[in-house]
């Protein structure tokens, strides 16, 4: 009798053990996806943080703190500057706008950034410009 309550006792405490490891196992495992999820949100943030700092030193003055062409610098220009939120722009794939970061536009004040910007930097500002204007395909 002795020996049947041990058992009895052991399987009994066997089963709150799997019940709880039941438990901790997901738990454990939520908190490490919310970890990832944390390490990338950060490293997205501090890329559109970089972008942000080189959109403010070299396309605000123009563009404007929105993006919506409106910078301090617009109204002296002929051609004014894009506007970040019109549809031509938000229709612009990263190919498109990359194309314009670095090369410019014929005939207007956008001249190319291929020989100040690295391609990180280019690849940061434009991550800042579709923060301010996301990707609105033309359909």
């Amino acid at each position: 009798m002795q020996q049947h309550r041990i058992s009895m006792y052991w399987l009994h405490s066997m089963k709150n053990k799997q019940g709880l490891l039941s438990l901790i196992i997901p738990v454990i495992s939520c908190v490490c996806i919310m970890v990832w999820f944390g390490e990338v949100r950060a490293q997205q943030t501090t890329m559109i943080s970089a972008g942000e700092i080189i959109y403010r030193l070299h396309c605000l003055r123009c563009h404007g703190k929105a993006g919506d062409g409106r910078g301090p610098d617009s109204s002296a220009l002929i051609v004014p500057p894009t506007d970040f939120h019109s549809p031509e722009s938000t229709a612009k794939s990263e190919r498109e706008l990359r194309a314009v970061v670095i090369w410019g536009l014929v005939f207007s004040p956008m001249h190319g950034w291929w020989d100040r910007l690295s391609s990180e930097e280019i690849r940061e500002v434009i991550g800042y410009i579709r923060q301010l204007a996301p990707y609105q395909p033309d359909i």
